[in-house]
């Protein structure tokens, strides 16, 4: 059949705690493939098998990579411009959040999305990601029953008290994110 063009599809991604990715258009990439494996470990540690644990390290490490390649080229390959939230690990790693952070491995992550896009010739750009979480997607109101702070940090999913939009917490910030991206790439700043 006849060669279609490139993929013109944009995707914004929300890399949050509970799922390690969210795309705009609603794709999970879930932070917890390697969680039998670490009952395995904890398991191992308690029972001081130094050998076995040496074991299960690279094998969770070698899962978690495989996942985000995976992820990452799939993203690549369907879309022309990927726009990722600038989640600041660092601030959160000083919080109680700071395992699954490291365990979501948000910085391989980025770097893999950042090489495989300049390989495929393809917009990438991390975008500021303040609000993205408590602005409607929809109606671009930040509403009083959206999720703010400490406290609405176990809220996944909010309705729109101003347009009734039902969101899903992460899925509304990756809208977002995808939105922030599109403004920056409109007003040509140099990528």
């Amino acid at each position: 059949g006849p060669r279609l063009p490139g993929p013109t599809a944009c995707v914004g991604i929300d890399l949050g705690l509970k799922d390690c990715a969210t795309t705009s258009d609603g794709q999970r990439l879930e932070g917890r493939w390697f969680r039998a494996q670490e009952y395995k470990l904890a398991t191992a540690q308690r029972a001081r098998k130094k050998r076995r644990v040496k074991a299960i390290h690279p094998r969770i490490a070698n899962q978690r990579k495989d996942a985000l390649h995976q992820f990452s080229t799939a993203l690549v390959q369907h879309n022309a411009a990927i726009f990722v939230g600038d989640v600041a690990s660092a601030k959160l790693v000083k919080t109680r959040m700071a395992k699954s952070t490291l365990d979501a491995g948000w910085s391989m992550f980025k770097t893999m999305l950042e090489y495989k896009s300049q390989q495929a010739g393809i917009v990438f750009e991390v975008v500021n990601e303040g609000y993205t979480t408590q602005t409607c997607s929809c109606c671009g109101a930040i509403p009083p029953s959206s999720p703010k702070g400490r406290a609405g940090l176990g809220i996944r999913e909010w309705v729109c008290s101003e347009c009734a939009t039902v969101h899903d917490r992460d899925m509304n910030a990756a809208r977002n994110i995808l939105a922030a991206g599109h403004r920056r790439l409109a007003a040509g700043i140099p990528s």
